[in-house]
């Protein structure tokens, strides 16, 4: 088994519309809620990961210059994370394929974790 980093990105106005009501809001953590169970109790969740808020800042460059961002109208929002054990890439793209996000036009972005001897 391999470790893969799922990235969660959404578009602003979906991510608006998944959460626009309490209800809404409730049904959908229950979606996330069930599927991350699912992948637990099948031995492939890792690490659940958090959800990130919005804004923050970026450092870029040579120059190492701090901006602020990113920013509400950027095409689309990483709206979390999550570390999942999979056999491979494609077994891991599978799993990603229960991702409440993909109710809307969301993606999930399946990548590889590396490693790094220190």
């Amino acid at each position: 088994m391999a470790d893969f980093l799922l990235i969660y990105r959404n578009t602003p106005a979906a991510s608006a519309a998944a959460f626009g009501t309490p209800e809404m809001a409730q049904q959908n953590m229950q979606r996330w809620i069930s599927w991350m169970r699912e992948l637990e109790s099948q031995g492939h969740l890792k690490d659940g990961g958090q959800p990130l808020e919005p804004g923050g800042k970026m450092v870029q460059g040579r120059s190492k210059a701090i901006t602020d961002g990113p920013y509400a109208e950027s095409k689309d929002l990483i709206g979390g994370y999550s570390i999942i054990s999979a056999t491979d890439a494609a077994h891991a793209a599978e799993l990603a394929k229960g991702c409440p996000t993909l109710d809307g036009d969301g993606s999930v972005e399946v990548r590889p974790v590396g490693s790094m001897a220190l």
